[in-house]
Formats: structure tokens, sequence, C-alpha cells
């Protein structure tokens, strides 16, 4: 029935509510397959990501909740883990070693010209400040590295689903209106997505503002270049409260559906089957 979601947040990191506040929702909502992806730990303390001295709590209250609620929602275990650097990232084996049933890589964080770690998923008015301070109002300077930092995590590999490629494109359009119809800014966003598809990675049409602002990652005039790339996607809505894990998911499947595709990726034991897009179900 396509109600399934594997990019969630919950209190182990920047979420909103504990991790069986989000499985009773999903159940009450009609989903089939529920994931926890809370955002890996990185070397440094930070207000939005898990430590790992609460990795083993993560885990075991996954294992409690996916024995008590089996039979009614299938339940699974992932993280969202950033590129950093060549030490900090998805393939690191620190994360490779954990007992997780998929892997989301995501890019957040960027670099100044002085080696500082800059945070670039911010709001647009933050996010026009960082742009100002860090990379001295060159908008395609930041651009550029967001990926060329996306591409390297491709090479390096280690995750399964590409995380809302090309994030940054609402905060550049607002810091710079047009920027993201460029030949350059376009050309950046067809090179990755069709890096990541032919790597093999399912692509994430990420839902999660399209309730405030009507905008899926990537955007939706992607949506037919990823059909022509063969690309498997999955929708998630990278939900931090449990009653918007239903955002957007209609529209994105009907978008889809508009630009071709028949199928979308979901994972049912251990395996990521396409299953036919059926949006006559959820309406």
């Amino acid at each position: 029935m396509n109600l399934t979601n594997y990019h969630s947040h919950c209190l182990y990191c920047d979420g909103r509510a504990d991790m069986a506040s989000f499985a009773r929702f999903a159940i009450s909502k009609g989903f089939t397959a529920y994931g926890y992806s809370s955002h890996a730990p990185l070397p440094f303390p930070t207000a939005w990501t898990m430590e790992w001295d609460r990795m083993d709590d993560y885990l075991n209250e996954f294992s409690r909740l996916k024995s008590q609620y089996e039979g009614r929602l299938e339940l699974y275990v992932g993280l969202e883990i950033d590129y950093l650097n060549e030490e900090s990232h998805p393939a690191a084996a620190r994360f490779q070693d954990l007992p997780l049933d998929y892997r989301i890589g995501s890019v957040h964080l960027l670099q100044n010209a002085k080696g500082e770690v800059v945070d670039a998923d911010l709001s647009p008015e933050r996010f026009a400040q960082m742009v100002e301070k860090h990379f001295h109002g060159n908008l395609e300077n930041a651009v550029r590295q967001y990926f060329d930092r996306s591409e390297r995590m491709l090479q390096l590999g280690g995750f399964d689903i590409l995380g809302h490629a090309d994030k940054v494109h609402y905060n550049a359009e607002c810091y710079c209106p047009h920027v993201t119809s460029e030949d350059w800014y376009v050309s950046l966003v067809r090179m990755h997505l069709a890096n990541a598809v032919h790597r093999g990675y399912l692509i994430e049409v990420n839902t999660k503002a399209w309730q405030d602002l009507k905008v899926f990652y990537p955007g939706i005039s992607y949506f037919p270049f990823l059909h022509e790339l063969g690309a498997r996607v999955v929708v998630n809505s990278d939900a931090h409260y449990p009653e918007r894990i239903n955002y957007g998911r209609l529209e994105a499947l009907r978008a889809l559906q508009e630009a071709g595709f028949h199928t979308v990726a979901e994972l049912h034991g251990e395996r990521w089957m396409d299953v036919p897009i059926s949006i006559e179900t959820l309406q």
C-alpha cells in the first residue's frame, strides 16, 4: 500500500518523540513498515546527533519494540550518517560494524577556508548568514562544495539510501532567485543523481518540506530524469514528529507516477523490493 517510511528521527537525536510513539502512530495510520534512522554520532557533540554512549540504548529499545509490534508493523533500524571527512563517513568501520538494517548517507556539513566545520542545513535566513560569513557571499562556492562532498560520499559508499539529494536547493534559491535553473547548477544535480544511480544507491524522495514549502528533495523537476536513469526511489518523510510521518507521501507518489514511475522501493524482510505505486489505496 506504499505506507512505509525509513527516514525518521526520535529522541535519541533531534526528533521530538520517543520511538514507541512513532510506532503507535504508524500503526494508527495503517503503515506496513517503519524505520528509525537517528542522526549518527559525529566526532564532536552537537544538538542534533546521537552520542555514542546512547547507541546501545537505541538498538536495545528498537529490539524491544520490534518484538512488541511483531505481526502488526514491520520495524527496521538504521542511521542517517553524514559525510564529514575521510575519517567520518558512512563506510567507516564503526558504522559498518553496527547491526543495522540499512544506512542513509547524507551531507549536512561544509567546511570554510579555515577548515572549520560549517552547518549548512539551516533556515533560509541563517543559510544566507552562513554564506556571507564563511563563503564571503559566494553561493556557488558553497553549492559546489556541497556537491563535492556528496560525490565523495558516493565514492566511499557504505550506505543504501542517498538522503535528500540537493537539500541545498531551497536555501540557494532563496539566497539567489533562479540560481537553481542556471546551467551550472542543473549540471551538478544531474551529474550527482546519475552517479548515484550508476553506483546502485536508492534515491530518496524526501517529503519533509512539502507541507510547509511545497518542495521535495530532490526537486520534482528531476523526477523525469531519475526515471530516464532507471533509478529506484524510496519515499521518506524524514519525520521528527509522529504526526508528520505521512506528510507529502501522496503528493510524491502522484508526482513520481506522472514522471513515469510505476514502482517504489520498500524494505521487507532483508530485501529492498520494487512495489507498485497504488495511489488509489491512499486517497
